[in-house]
């Protein structure tokens, strides 16, 4: 089983994450955070990488659900969410499969959770 399910697009890095944002807000999520790797990398180590962006996606009913079930569920929250650029102009979006990363989690209440969420994640990798 991947951990991962993706899509490649092409159009612009900038136009790409704003379109994440948007399909993750028809489908309950908020950005809790965002992670911009290229600039971090370039302040913390000095290198260049290629455009590089994470975004920590949150259901808020969906992980009030999840930390009910399991204390200490946090340690797998938020959702990810990645925007990388790819050779040739191409942007690759990338949500993790939370049926993937629940199962070393080993509760079975968070499962149907788990696959809704999932569901979610899908609907928002195919609307891109």
């Amino acid at each position: 089983m991947s951990y991962y399910f993706s899509k490649t697009l092409e159009t612009s890095f900038d136009e790409t994450v704003a379109r994440v944002i948007e399909e993750l807000k028809k489908e309950g999520f908020g950005i809790l955070t965002e992670i911009d790797v290229k600039e971090t990398l370039k302040k913390k180590l000095d290198v260049d990488f290629r455009k590089y962006r994470i975004l920590g996606a949150c259901n808020p009913p969906f992980a009030y659900k999840a930390l009910q079930a399991e204390d200490k569920i946090g340690l797998m929250l938020p959702c990810n969410v990645i925007v990388q650029e790819l050779s040739g102009g191409k942007i690759e979006v990338a949500a993790i499969d939370p049926v993937a990363s629940m199962q070393a989690v080993e509760n079975a209440g968070l499962d149907e959770i788990a696959v809704q969420i999932r569901e979610k994640l899908h609907q928002v990798i195919k609307n891109l």
